[in-house]
Parts: C-alpha cells; structure tokens; sequence
C-alpha cells in the first residue's frame, strides 16, 4: 500500500496552493417546512440549470412517521416540497426512511436510492426510477438479496456504464461498522458485492474520488476521529488496506467530488469528537486536494459556537460550479453554490 500510494503520489505532484473559492449562492432551502425533522439531503442536476433535491424528513429521525420528500430548482426558486415515498409495507406495519441518494446517468436515467426499516442496523434498501427528470416515477422497488446501495454517497458511473455505490453496515450490538461497494449495471440489475477488509477500523458511509483511467479513492467516516481511506487501481474491483488520513473529523458524514479540472474537492467537518454526538458539526468546511493524499481548506461553510451542520451532498454542474446541500440543525437543508476561480 505505501509503495503504490507513494509512486501515485508522485506521479501527481504536491497539492498545489490554494486556488481562490467564492460563494455565489447561500440559501435555506424550505420556507416554512411541512415537517418538524429533516436530514440527509442528496442533489443531482437536470436539464436547463435546474437541480433536484431530496431528503428525509417527519417528526425526528427513526419516526415511522418519516418519509422521503423532493424539491426542484425551477425558474431560480424552489418548489414546494412533495413526500415521493415512505416506509408503509402494508395495513399495519410502517418503518423509518433513511438517507435518499440521487443519481442520473449518462444514458439520462434518474434513480433515487433509500432506505427503509427500523434502525440502520436493521434497515433494506429501496429503489424508484425516472426517465423523464422526475416528472413520473416507477414504482418503489426493494434491492435483490441482502443489497442496501448507496448508503448515504453517489454512486460513481465507470467507463462501461456500470455504478459503482459506496455502501456500509452496521451491526446489531453497534460494535463493528463496515464498509463494502456494490456495483451493478446502468439500469441498477445485475448487482454484484465487492468486499472491503477494514481490519480494526470502525467505518461508514464511503464517498468516491475517480483519478484517471482505472485509479480511484475511497474516503469515508469513522469512529477513530480522522476520515479514513483506501485506494483502487482497478476499477473498484480490489482495494487496498485502510489507512487513517490527516483529516480530522468526528465521526460526521463528507462527501467528495472530482472536479472537471482534475481537482478533488471534499466537505467534512473538520474538528475532534466531543463528549455528545453533535460535537464537532458547528463547523462544515470545503478542501481540495489534486493527489488525495494533501488537502487545504479553502472554504467554510458554518463555524459558529454550536449548531450542527453535517451530512453534506456535493456536485459540480455542468456549468462547473459545485452545488453542496447539508442539514442545518436538522431543520432544514441549506444549499451553496461555489465557484472556483
């Protein structure tokens, strides 16, 4: 692993002086949200500068009452939220919705991934899709087998079509989280795992990083107060053993995104965990790195005394500008839009 990490590295240089980022658009998505609870936003661009955004939302989180809601960015400004699925089985059982993720293909498909069950430890996951920008949905499927998707981070799309998803477990007695991809076909058939040795680590909620032809980065949340990581050189198919980043985080959901300019650019919190889950989620920042390996931060989202402001969901348009929605203290979902110059 150092070997292979090294060589990469050099072959891509130190991270270079941070480039200038400015903020062009800072906004509170919902006016007057219909829910008391909202979280775990996802974003995904659509034709004519338009964006969609889900999240889950009800009472608090693990509410059977929750649910997974949608808005659009239409005609520079949201629309009203609208529930798309919850978690009714039948007449007299219903469970919590988790973690919506959106995603459009090449071959201009749209899904939308969640889950669905009692606690993360014991949730399945769930699957609609649209061929038409979500005008129309299919109906809600469950994933074949024991296959969860993505669990809170796109999918990436690979050179034949394929989707890669980062995803994760949890177990029962909350000792062990792991995490593992699955890949499946453009049309989410065909779904294959692809196991994930995480050794002592305690890991969740993987993001995906693309670095030339069949090299890419896997960054993801934990228990041990820094981002951990590991890398592929082929495709996703293997991956080498985790190592602990320099990036401090506490134990707080990122997301990444490569950038069209070869950059990488990630949202983390970036403070140590403290005595109460939601320590260290007042301050949300953006870095860039051009390896992987050296990261700067050149932009803060939040930084005020308390608060949280976490779960972030990241991409860059086609107009190059990168579009971050993330909870604002669980009342309602904040989105930003930078631009690097």
């Amino acid at each position: 692993m150092k070997t292979i990490v090294t060589c990469l590295f050099c072959l891509i240089g130190f991270c270079t002086s941070a480039q200038k980022v400015v903020a062009i658009k800072s906004e509170l998505i919902f006016n007057n949200p219909p829910f008391a609870f909202c979280h775990a936003a996802t974003v995904v661009e659509l034709p004519n500068h338009q964006l969609m955004v889900s999240c889950f939302d009800g009472p608090f989180e693990s509410s059977p009452q929750t649910s997974i809601w949608l808005t659009s960015y239409q005609n520079k400004q949201w629309t009203n939220p609208t529930e798309i699925t919850n978690g009714i089985i039948n007449d007299s059982i219903r469970y919590a919705c988790w973690n919506p993720v959106l995603v459009k293909t090449k071959h201009q498909k749209l899904f939308l991934f969640y889950k669905v069950g009692l606690s993360p430890r014991e949730w399945f996951g769930m699957m609609k899709s649209s061929t038409d920008e979500g005008k129309s949905w299919s109906s809600s499927v469950k994933l074949p087998g024991n296959f969860l998707g993505p669990i809170k981070n796109k999918p990436v799309e690979l050179a034949d079509g394929s989707l890669l998803h980062p995803s994760s477990t949890e177990s029962k007695d909350l000792k062990h989280w792991n995490i593992h991809l699955e890949k499946s076909d453009n049309n989410a058939n065909h779904w294959q795992y692809i196991n994930i040795d995480c050794d002592t680590f305690n890991v969740i909620q993987p993001t995906l990083l693309k670095y030339g032809k069949d090299s890419l980065q896997l960054l993801c949340r934990s228990k041990q107060n820094y981002i951990v990581q590991s890398w592929s050189f082929d495709d996703g198919n293997t991956w080498q053993p985790l190592t602990k980043t320099k990036l401090q985080n506490p134990n707080s959901g990122i997301d990444a995104v490569s950038l069209s300019n070869k950059m990488q650019l990630l949202i983390y919190n970036p403070l140590p965990a403290g005595k109460d889950w939601v320590n260290g989620r007042n301050r949300l920042v953006a870095a860039i790195s051009n390896n992987g390996i050296n990261w700067k931060d050149v932009y803060t989202l939040e930084d005020l005394p308390d608060g949280e402001f976490s779960y972030p969901a990241v991409i860059q348009t086609s107009d190059k500008l990168i579009h971050i929605v993330y909870t604002y203290n669980r009342k309602n979902i904040k989105h930003v839009v930078l631009k690097i110059e």
